[in-house]
């Protein structure tokens, strides 16, 4: 009988959390998003800012002397558009693409506070802002794991060539499967509540209809495969799946995989 009060006593802790933390904060935002500092990126990116209502977007970008098409790169959580987009320049730059990378609210110097409908509002500014330079050239979007998310909002919402999608989390799902029995579902349910509708990736992903190569690593300790496969499954565009039999979620990508985005790619810049 212990037990059962003890369990009565944890779910009421729970209710009462769960009624005061919306009033004042998103939960998820606070379980979800881990913002990072400013590093400052190398030579030869350039910094840019992008308004976004009374927001400021923190870009950088590998300029390219004659671009066929344009990238944006949307990285995961805890991680720094400055961090990747020199090296990562360097290799779309090679495809015929100007690369544009992108800092969250609450990361590098974008301007926050962090939170999960920031991350949505602030990638589709970054397309407007790409398309508007592009010149009726193609666009293409590049996510990887919560970028993933960022990348959905806007194959769905904007006319993206192409989604290049590595490992993407399905959030809500994934909040409920993974983080409910220990509390009963009652803060899973909370949290999965408040990943807005902007960021619903098996939503987004019946919405889009650009092409898109999906990258799935099979032992990701992250986002379990399934989630990752609620996303492929729901995606309403030409698709296509590579598996990689031995990755976690962040275990480099090997040059076979780069070869297939590398081709992806290739066919969507050509085709739009």
């Amino acid at each position: 009988m212990r037990w059962l009060l003890r369990c009565g006593l944890i779910m009421l802790g729970y209710v009462a959390l769960c009624a005061i933390i919306p009033s004042c904060v998103s939960l998820a935002d606070k379980l979800v998003i881990f913002p990072q500092p400013s590093e400052g990126a190398a030579p030869p990116a350039q910094r840019h800012f992008v308004r976004e209502n009374d927001a400021t977007v923190e870009l950088w970008q590998v300029p390219h002397p004659a671009p066929r098409a344009y990238a944006i790169r949307f990285y995961g959580n805890a991680d720094l558009a400055d961090r990747w987009v020199t090296s990562e320049g360097k290799v779309y730059a090679d495809l015929g693409i100007e690369l544009w990378a992108v800092n969250y609210p609450g990361f590098g110097m974008s301007s926050g506070p962090a939170s999960l409908a920031g991350v949505a509002r602030a990638a589709a500014a970054t397309f407007d802002h790409v398309k508007s330079l592009a010149g009726g050239k193609p666009v293409v979007v590049i996510g990887t794991s919560l970028g993933t998310t960022a990348a959905l909002h806007v194959s769905a919402t904007r006319p993206a060539a192409g989604a290049i999608l590595v490992n993407p989390p399905a959030l809500r799902e994934l909040i409920l499967g993974e983080f409910g029995w220990w509390n009963l579902w009652i803060m899973a349910k909370q949290v999965a509540g408040q990943i807005p509708n902007t960021l619903d990736s098996v939503s987004n992903a019946r919405a889009s209809k650009c092409p898109a190569l999906f990258v799935s690593a099979s032992k990701d300790e992250v986002v379990r495969p399934k989630y990752q496969q609620l996303v492929f499954e729901a995606y309403a565009g030409p698709k296509s799946l590579v598996t990689r039999p031995d990755a976690l979620h962040n275990t480099p990508l090997d040059e076979a995989v780069r070869e297939r985005i590398d081709a992806a790619l290739r066919s969507m810049i050509a085709d739009d």
